[in-house]
């Protein structure tokens, strides 16, 4: 029962400044970068172009954003090279360098470091006797911990997780509120698994027999890798027989659905709500746009591109890129939609033909 007694805690880093603001000479030494423009403003932040104000850094890293620069009151400007022949003449200083995405994560990491929390097993943490706690394991309020559990050093499992029997989780992994890793789950080192993800869930196999669906045992594990980042609320499936494997590098965005027995390549990415089928191998360095959607027992090969909401029904061969329901090349499926354009008219012209012929018939 509650006792009323409040236990502060976290499991998890804070992101706290280093110090009020920085010149902006400072930040060029950071990333290598070059000044264009007169001055040297001290910089409290970096943010959106439209949005940034006195003291600080407007991100200027897509020519979609160019509009912007005129009605920014930012003190300086963190540019991509090919943006910066962009920039008005006598403007607010700038941060110029090769890709600045790249430099805004250099940035931030400086800027904004994450401050390390003490290692601290939460009062209220269930922890089986024969589980297995390294160094500097950390576990939140009501974290409950199985049978043969293995957490590596460092490991931070946030409130209310649920670690299943015989998990093994790497060194240095980050482990969010609500979190369940189902038994027998294997997480790598330096994974980070967001709020509400589950792993090693059944998968959905089912045979039909004597008139009703009769679940398959869903006997093989769940493996993430090293470097992997899990986004919230996102479901991996366990392997029916075999494994479901996330290789090294690996990132998954939030409501992203992986079925039993997939294979997802090295440094894949996966944005919001991507569904896989069961039995799909997804190559290296593939990337899949929101609401793509995956069909079992299909190969995506290397460095594929899923343009967002692709219905994929085919394997898709490496390095191509695809769009559309049923997916298809990106150039055929543009041309496709140029043409159906096109169809009113020619239907238009298609009636008048047939009038004519008609008139012409009856004449």
């Amino acid at each position: 029962m509650f006792s009323g007694e409040i236990h502060p805690m976290s499991s998890f880093p804070r992101y706290e400044r280093v110090r009020d603001s920085v010149p902006l000479s400072e930040l060029s030494r950071w990333v290598d970068g070059h000044l264009l423009g007169e001055g040297d403003p001290e910089i409290q932040r970096i943010v959106p172009l439209a949005q940034a104000e006195a003291g600080e850094m407007g991100l200027l890293a897509a020519r979609g954003y160019l509009g912007e620069l005129a009605e920014s009151s930012a003190a300086a400007f963190l540019v991509s090279e090919e943006l910066a022949g962009e920039l008005p003449d006598g403007g607010p200083p700038a941060l110029v360098v090769p890709d600045a995405h790249q430099a805004l994560a250099i940035l931030l990491e400086r800027l904004v470091p994450a401050t390390p929390t003490e290692p601290e097993i939460h009062s209220t943490a269930i922890v089986s006797p024969s589980a297995s706690l390294a160094t500097g394991v950390s576990l939140g309020p009501y974290a409950v911990v199985e049978d043969d559990v293995t957490l590596g050093r460092d490991v931070r499992v946030g409130a209310h997780c649920v670690i299943g029997a015989g998990v093994q989780v790497g060194e240095e992994s980050r482990i969010f509120p609500h979190v369940v890793l189902y038994p027998g789950t294997q997480i790598g080192r330096r994974v980070w698994i967001h709020s509400g993800a589950r792993l090693g869930v059944d998968g959905f196999g089912y045979v039909f027999r004597d008139g009703g669906h009769r679940k398959v045992p869903q006997v093989g594990r769940c493996i993430v890798e090293d470097d992997v980042e899990i986004g919230a609320n996102t479901t991996v499936d366990r392997g029916s027989i075999g494994d479901t494997r996330i290789r090294r590098g690996v990132k998954v965005d939030n409501l992203v659905q992986l079925g039993h027995n997939t294979e997802v390549g090295e440094h894949t990415v996966l944005a919001a709500q991507v569904g896989v089928a069961g039995s799909t191998r997804l190559g290296a360095g593939v990337m899949a746009g929101g609401q793509v959607g995956v069909g079992g027992h299909l190969t995506v090969g290397d460095g594929a591109r899923l343009s967002g909401q692709a219905g994929i029904i085919g394997d898709v061969p490496a390095g191509e890129t695809v769009t559309g329901f049923p997916a298809r090349p990106r150039l055929e499926f543009l041309r496709s939609i140029a043409a159906q354009k096109k169809s009113g008219d020619l239907l238009r012209r298609v009636r008048s033909l047939e009038r004519a012929m008609g008139e012409r018939e009856e004449g």
